[in-house]
């Protein structure tokens, strides 16, 4: 069974960015994969401002991603780049944990204008720690994920087409006679 951990570098329990993921979840069981959720706001402050890579917090975390087949780096947008939350979890992880990883990029933003920092914020640290693997990412803007009123997660627009095209990548991608040795170079999904 492949296993899948999702990293959310949202500060916010109900974001855009948090009914993204759930979405995300809802496909992802579908396929049987084992999916195992990493919200870095949940971590303690003084572990992340500190650098406490003595945390069992921290260190579960670590373990997650280490048996992982693929990691889910979601994120708001915040000032053109990635959350500072997400940064400074990222700087605890070890060097090259991302080496044998499919790397599946998602950012969430308010205006289209941020379109390229999956390229030039997000990318640039993903192969900082070693991923070979980087999917075509999806930004979305924050106007085209909702609730729907059910309880369930309404994707607007021809975003529910290229999410789920992604996903459908990115499970293909995980089978085991999958080879993840080079750096995908094409563009994003937006």
């Amino acid at each position: 069974m492949a296993k899948i951990t999702i990293i959310s570098g949202s500060p916010s329990k109900n974001s855009r960015t948090e009914k993204f993921i759930r979405y995300l979840e809802t496909k992802l069981h579908a396929s049987d994969a084992q999916i195992h959720r990493i919200f870095v706001r949940d971590f303690s402050s003084d572990d992340l401002v500190y650098a406490n890579f003595e945390s069992d917090a921290i260190r579960d975390s670590i373990q997650e991603i280490e048996e992982s087949d693929a990691v889910v780096v979601a994120t708001p947008v915040y000032k053109a780049a990635y959350t500072g939350l997400l940064k400074i979890y990222l700087d605890m992880l070890p060097q090259g944990i991302f080496t044998s990883k499919i790397i599946y990029p998602l950012v969430v933003g308010g205006s289209p204008a941020h379109l390229l920092v999956i390229d030039y914020a997000l990318k640039p640290i993903l192969c900082a720690l070693g991923a070979r693997t980087i999917l075509p990412g999806i930004y979305c803007l924050d106007s085209q994920v909702s609730e729907d009123g059910q309880g369930g997660i309404s994707v607007q627009g021809d975003l529910k087409k290229r999410f789920d095209s992604g996903i459908e990548e990115l499970l293909n991608r995980m089978l085991p006679n999958q080879t993840n040795e080079q750096l995908y170079v094409g563009g994003n999904r937006s």
